[in-house]
């Protein structure tokens, strides 16, 4: 009997020791952090002219790596596939302005957000007046787009169905569309727009800043890893009180010293 009870206790502490372990114990075991992301969302994550992955969440991650005390390691992954390369373990987690949507939440855990913000849209400078909300753009008429994975491209197929809609695998192909008349707007977040405006735009573009969405990003996780999520979630909490986090969104947010990198 003595020698049941031992090995009963022993398969609880290994079970335990399971159901225990996570991402964030994997990266320090390991001495590197894998996220997965697609460095195309100025100025959250983007590819400068040396070729290196630069912006918001990037240094984020880099502040997150550091507290775990490993490297960062960052695979470039296509937005529409990333949740799938997670599920199937191509890296830990994903760390790319992903918003969190219920839809998502049934496949994957999210952390708590890191930034909200919203769809906006960039349409022909032609229409100035004529188009002044997402609804005016609610027309067969209209020619809309945006990047195909996104919750612009979901915004813009349940709250603008009736116009026309083509997407594009990254944002800079769906932007030039309505720069080069293809396109009448299109619908993306508003970080991304009111730099895009400027340094894509060559003065054919009209920004309509009012975000008409609420989103929430956060990083995303597996199912069940309840103890990374709380890790994560305290970092979090303690870089939004310590400055840390003012110093990296000031640094994207209220200067533009980095378009120079990416010119």
């Amino acid at each position: 009997m003595k020698k049941f009870l031992a090995s009963l206790l022993l398969s609880a502490c290994a079970v335990t020791g399971l159901a225990h372990a996570g991402v964030v114990d994997d990266a320090v075991k390991r001495g590197t952090l894998r996220v997965g992301m697609d460095p195309t969302y100025m100025p959250f994550e983007m590819t400068n002219k040396r070729g290196e992955i630069i912006g918001f969440e990037v240094d984020l991650l880099k502040a997150m790596a550091k507290a775990m005390g490993v490297k960062l390691e960052l695979v470039s992954t296509s937005y529409d596939g990333i949740i799938p390369a997670l599920l199937t373990d191509k890296f830990d987690m994903i760390g790319s302005g992903m918003t969190l949507t219920q839809e998502r939440n049934l496949r994957i855990n999210f952390s708590e957000p890191f930034i909200v913000v919203g769809q906006t849209l960039l349409i022909r400078k032609e229409l100035q007046g004529e188009i002044k909300s997402y609804k005016d753009l609610n027309d067969g008429k209209y020619r809309i787009t945006s990047k195909i994975g996104t919750t612009g491209e979901m915004v813009a197929k349940k709250l603008i169905a009736k116009a026309q809609y083509h997407g594009f695998d990254n944002e800079q192909e769906a932007v030039m569309d309505v720069v080069n008349g293809k396109a009448d707007a299109f619908i993306y977040d508003a970080p991304y727009n009111v730099v895009a405006v400027n340094k894509a735009g060559a003065g054919k573009l009209v920004f309509l800043e009012e975000p008409f969405t609420f989103e929430p990003l956060a990083f995303g996780l597996k199912k069940g890893d309840y103890d990374s999520l709380n890790w994560i979630n305290n970092w979090m909490n303690q870089i939004k009180h310590d400055g840390t986090y003012e110093r990296i969104h000031s640094k994207w947010f209220k200067k533009n010293d980095w378009l120079k990198e990416m010119e």
